[in-house]
């Protein structure tokens, strides 16, 4: 199983108390790799090796939970694919404008 990321929203979370039943309910889970929440929103994001449902099924039992995304835990393969994109773009060009720069030094 792949590193997954689960940005859930928990709409009973609006105290310190309840952020952190949130927080340890998660921790229980297996697989779990880390946990971030965010009070003003109530959001909550599980990133791990888990079973999405088990996050779901367990957080319930703290309260209201509307699930936001489930996804991929690392974005950053994306990233670099694009950078390379963007070298090889460069390097494309590059070898566009050398052959249109020898053309014109023989007609001269």
């Amino acid at each position: 199983m792949a590193q997954r990321k689960v940005v859930l929203k928990l709409l009973t979370m609006t105290d310190e108390k309840t952020k952190q039943r949130a927080i340890e309910a998660a921790a229980d889970i297996y697989g779990v790799d880390s946990i971030t929440t965010d009070l003003k929103d109530q959001k909550i994001t599980v990133i791990g090796e888990m079973d999405s449902v088990a996050v779901v099924k367990k957080l319930k039992k703290v309260g209201k939970v509307d699930i936001i995304s489930v996804g991929p835990a690392k974005e950053e393969k994306k990233k670099e694919e694009k950078k390379e994109e963007k070298k090889e773009e460069k390097k494309e060009e590059k070898k566009e404008e050398k052959p249109v720069e020898k053309k014109e030094e023989e007609k001269k």
